[in-house]
């Protein structure tokens, strides 16, 4: 696993062995960043689910200003923390352990939000937990307040292809990408102004449950 462009160009990432997280081929994240490269250039970052940090290190390498790692698992966080400074990012980095559940997606100290770009790339297994009642959906919700994200934020969903969700009606998919097994979904909120066509194939609690949307 490796950073594909830009300042971070070829330096090479630890992965977490087995299946615990699912590092995203250098293929998938071609045509991903390709996608996206110009909409996200200077934004600040979130990086849910992280693993141990690629697509947000890529984003970081590519231009974007910051980003916000949060991963729970152990071993992952510690390759996470390992990588970042591999890089040299961490002057634009945090690496937080913390539950995306039970999160306020704001880290203490630290006010690199609103987030113009957020990845979003849980255990598949997980995805069927974003409809209502859930604490995923409630996640969403929480995304989509103007003190945690942009109003033309972009996040990115990360499933297998087919995944079935449901996410709350301020957020709505603007496209998918398939590649190979895995389907990319581009996801804005719903009153943002429409992508372009594309050019190629705080505290670790919760906060109020106030609706963001």
């Amino acid at each position: 696993m490796r950073i594909i462009s830009g300042r971070f160009r070829r330096r090479t990432l630890q992965a977490n062995p087995g299946n615990t997280t699912r590092p995203i081929t250098d293929r998938a994240k071609v045509i991903l960043f390709d996608n996206i490269e110009r909409f996200f250039k200077g934004q600040r970052v979130l990086d849910i689910f992280c693993g141990t940090g690629s697509l947000g290190l890529e984003a970081l390498s590519r231009g974007a200003e910051t980003c916000v790692f949060i991963e729970q698992d152990h071993r992952a966080f510690e390759l996470l923390k390992a990588n970042i400074a591999h890089v040299g990012a961490t002057e634009i980095a945090v690496p937080w352990r913390v539950s995306a559940l039970k999160s306020s997606l704001k880290p203490k100290g630290t006010p690199w939000y609103p987030y113009g770009l957020v990845f979003f790339d849980p255990p598949y297994v997980m995805l069927k937990d974003v409809r209502p009642g859930e604490p995923l959906y409630r996640m969403f919700l929480r995304l989509a307040r103007p003190d945690i994200t942009t109003e033309d934020v972009l996040v990115v969903l990360r499933g297998p292809e087919g995944a079935e969700y449901t996410l709350p009606d301020c957020w709505q998919i603007e496209r998918k990408m398939k590649v190979g097994s895995m389907e990319l979904a581009l996801i804005r909120k719903a009153y943002a102004t429409p992508l372009p066509e594309n050019q190629t194939d705080d505290d670790s609690g919760v906060e109020n449950e106030e609706p963001g949307c």
